[in-house]
């Protein structure tokens, strides 16, 4: 795989992953307000409160599981091993991981992978 390429998608992830850290930080804020404002009001002020909290929280799993993936690819270029399947060894292809530059797997060993999970 190319230096320039592997360059390009180290400056990527490391964007998408200041993205994700504003995001979780502003979540946390949002959070902290809300709890802050919980004084007791009728059934569905508290209702609301309670989705508006569940789904920050279920957002802010999606963005720590991203952040995982990103710091474990930015591992694997840091190792030398950024575009190699994790399971067969072959060569992950460029389109793949322009288009989700943390994948560890090829398109072949992540569709086994899902028909294992199904």
């Amino acid at each position: 795989m190319k230096k320039e390429f592997i360059e390009a998608q180290k400056k990527m992830l490391l964007e998408k992953r200041a993205e994700i850290m504003d995001t979780l930080k502003g979540r946390n804020e949002q959070l902290t307000d809300l709890v802050k404002a919980s004084e007791p009001g009728d059934e569905a002020d508290e209702a609301s409160d309670r989705i508006d909290g569940n789904l920050a929280m279920r957002l802010g799993d999606e963005d720590m599981r991203r952040l995982h993936m990103i710091d474990d690819a930015l591992d694997r270029i840091a190792k030398g091993t950024y575009g190699i399947c994790a399971d067969c060894g072959d060569e992950i292809s460029e389109y793949r991981l322009e288009s989700m530059p943390y994948v560890s797997l090829c398109i072949n060993c992540q569709e086994e992978a899902d028909k294992r999970n199904r």
